[in-house]
């Protein structure tokens, strides 16, 4: 099985915009991928929390079936932990599942 986890950190609307969330839309609707996650983790919570037009995109990417977590420890440092939670995203420490992905059979790309 091909497994995908993308390491979303940087801050840049650009990278999050015409990168990870629109790579992110088509991966598994274009057979790309078997599994994808998308991983929120530093100043990208900030970012997401403020921004509209990428939560709608982040939604979509959902609804192709990528799951998302998000840093609960960096959400909280920002304040934005109810916010990105009420968007569907697993709120958790995500230390384990990257460490887990290196260590197993996921790929990963980290912006």
């Amino acid at each position: 099985m091909n497994k995908l986890l993308i390491v979303w950190s940087t801050s840049e609307i650009e990278v999050a915009k015409k990168m990870i969330l629109l790579y992110g839309s088509v991966i598994l609707p274009r057979n790309y991928w078997d599994e994808a996650h998308i991983m929120i983790w530093g100043p990208s919570a900030k970012l997401l929390a403020e921004n509209v037009e990428l939560q709608k995109m982040v939604t979509k990417v959902q609804t192709t079936g990528v799951k998302f977590s998000c840093c609960v420890v960096c959400s909280d440092d920002y304040g934005v932990t109810e916010k990105l939670a009420s968007l569907g995203i697993e709120m958790t420490h995500t230390g384990e599942r990257l460490t887990e992905s290196l260590q197993s059979d996921w790929k990963v790309l980290t912006f």
